[in-house]
């Protein structure tokens, strides 16, 4: 596994944020226990980074599928400089995982292209609810923290350029 020697809430330096930065957390609402996590996770590491909750907009779709309509919804009305997608997809017995997980993937990828901006990518695509939970504040760390540092590093990118 990709993370049993990482721990997703060690993301190194952060760039502290420009007070002008407008940042949507889009999150699932399906597998809340876990989504919830990864909202808390990707929230700290925002106000640590200095954005003000004002800057900080949070929006919950049905799930994780919804992701990237919600993203550029984010985008298109609230003139976000960039988006963070937070969703959870736990393997069941039908291959609903592989289309769901394929789909949002793409999904989020072709809103960030076609919008130019930062849209992350903080889905957990898991086997199971352990692994889950895990990655969502648990012995892994949290994904959403690792989600908001990706988000403040490529704006940080963005400015440099």
């Amino acid at each position: 596994m990709a993370t049993a020697n990482k721990n997703l809430s060690i993301v190194g330096s952060v760039p502290k944020a420009k007070e002008a930065w407008n940042i949507a957390i889009v999150k699932a609402e399906w597998n809340e226990e876990i989504t919830n996590g990864l909202l808390e996770g990707a929230k700290t590491l925002l106000k640590e980074s200095d954005i003000p909750e004002s800057n900080i907009h949070l929006l919950d779709v049905p799930g994780s599928y919804e992701l990237p309509l919600g993203a550029q919804w984010a985008i298109e009305q609230l003139e976000v400089d960039a988006v963070i997608c937070l969703g959870s997809v736990i393997r069941g017995e039908t291959a609903h995982f592989d289309y769901v997980c394929q789909a949002v993937s793409l999904g989020i990828k072709d809103v960030s292209l076609s919008y130019n901006l930062p849209v992350i990518f903080g889905v957990l695509t898991d086997d199971n609810i352990e692994q889950s939970r895990a990655r969502s504040g648990g012995i892994h760390g949290n994904k959403g923290t690792e989600a908001a540092a990706t988000a403040l590093k490529m704006l940080e990118l963005r400015d440099r350029l």
